[in-house]
């Protein structure tokens, strides 16, 4: 098996983070682009999102998900960035060869000078959280059911419970809801929302769907198709107790119960992955361990808006493009990143400091659990506080933003790790 062709830069996946990432390293000078998909169209899973809420940040407009998508697909058009869709990537090497199959070239190897990996995330589904009971028809993940309703034009049932809060289970509670199906209840195992507050507005209390918090479905009825749903309380502990069980009338369960970034092939080159994110662990440009190798997008982390993941999608194609072009240094100095609780995470896990005098440099977090309280987020290295911000609450289902300055270059240099902490506004 031969390599029959070479790329400057290779993009797995061609949703919103793989099209700004190829768009961006065209656009800051090399020559030749490939964005592979398994998908036979680009676009990504924005292509089932037919509501409204994206490129508010990006665009400055509010549109729907195909939409969105579109303005990307033209850009990467009116770069001449080369497509190769339907087709699967079978390996990738750390020397940047890529083996792909479809049907028209069978197997062949790319040979790429920089890669970046988009490819998003998946749903978790009934097996990796054991819900108990029969396995009749009738049981899909929000996702799925997304897809037939809006691209398909298929209904997956007319009587739905929906575990999990998730952003795309509430919103396919109300699409659902607008196509005549009754959506009886929401059902989330945590004791908050897990999804945006907005979502929960507009797709639940705007269409009276309950939300039932600290409950979960402990069994599934039915023979051939889903007859029914237990639902029960938990305590504090997430412990079933038995003698709150209901039973929902129902023919289909959806589940809109977490995102896990798509890392098989990420991890099997060897990148260093986060065991909080399921992502690799990255740099502010975007680059893992193995230098070369850019990440962008859900397969770094789930991000809760697609502007964020276009903004970065083209931080990773520009330093992709400044690696080939060799202007990037992938051993230049970089400093850890560390978050306090309650905050449970951060991208990126480092930051170059030389950077910051190009740009600042955002760092996105999640919490561990609400503060439904004005609190601050205080940046601050091993010297001082660099500066704090302060939200009205912070939620799990919604990231934390903060951003350091260029006019902190001297300072960050200066250190040896940057820390975040939140604290209760006084």
């Amino acid at each position: 098996m031969l390599t029959v062709h070479a790329y400057d830069v290779i993009v797995i996946g061609s949703g919103p983070a793989g099209l700004a990432a190829a768009v961006s390293a065209k656009k800051n000078g090399v020559n030749s682009v490939l964005v592979i998909d398994r998908d036979v169209e680009p676009g990504g899973i924005l292509l089932q999102c037919v509501h409204s809420g994206f490129g508010l940040e990006t665009f400055g407009e509010d549109l729907p998900g195909p939409s969105y998508a579109q303005r990307y697909i033209l850009e990467a058009e009116s770069q001449k960035i080369n497509l190769l869709m339907d087709t699967m990537v079978l390996d990738i090497t750390s020397d940047f060869v890529v083996t792909v199959s479809n049907e028209t070239i069978g197997v062949q190897r790319l040979q790429a000078k920089a890669i970046v990996l988009a490819m998003g995330c998946r749903e978790r589904s009934r097996a990796q959280i054991r819900i108990p009971g029969t396995r009749p028809a009738g049981v899909y993940t929000a996702g799925t059911a997304q897809r037939w309703v809006n691209v398909e034009g298929l209904m997956p049932g007319k009587n739905f419970v929906i575990l999990g809060s998730g952003d795309i289970g509430m919103i396919m509670a109300r699409r659902l809801s607008l196509e005549g199906a009754r959506v009886n209840r929401v059902v989330e195992i945590m004791p908050y929302l897990n999804g945006l507050s907005r979502n929960y507005v507009q797709c639940l209390q705007d269409y009276d769907i309950p939300l039932f918090l600290n409950h979960t479905i402990n069994k599934i009825l039915g023979k051939k198709r889903v007859e029914a749903v237990e639902v029960v309380r938990v305590d504090q502990n997430r412990k079933v107790q038995p003698e709150t069980a209901e039973i929902i009338p129902c023919d289909t369960l959806l589940l809109s119960v977490g995102l896990i970034p798509e890392n098989e092939l990420t991890r099997k080159i060897g990148v260093s992955m986060d065991p909080i994110t399921g992502g690799a662990i990255v740099d502010n440009c975007f680059e893992t361990s193995i230098p070369g190798i850019f990440v962008a997008g859900n397969v770094v982390h789930v991000y809760d808006l697609v502007d964020y993941v276009s903004q970065d999608g083209t931080t990773a194609g520009k330093y992709a493009a400044s690696f080939i072009q060799c202007n990037w240094n992938s051993n230049r100095r970089k400093i850890p990143v560390i978050v306090e609780e309650p905050l449970r995470y951060v991208v990126p896990q480092k930051i170059c400091p030389d950077t910051l005098r190009e740009s600042a440099i955002r760092l996105l977090m999640r919490v561990s659990y609400p503060m439904e309280y004005p609190v601050q987020v205080s940046l601050f290295t091993d010297q001082k506080e660099i500066l704090n911000k302060t939200y009205p609450y912070v939620r799990p289902g919604e990231m934390v933003s903060i951003q350091i300055p260029k006019s902190a270059y001297d300072l960050i240099m200066a250190s040896q790790e940057v820390r975040l902490k939140v604290l209760r506004k006084e």
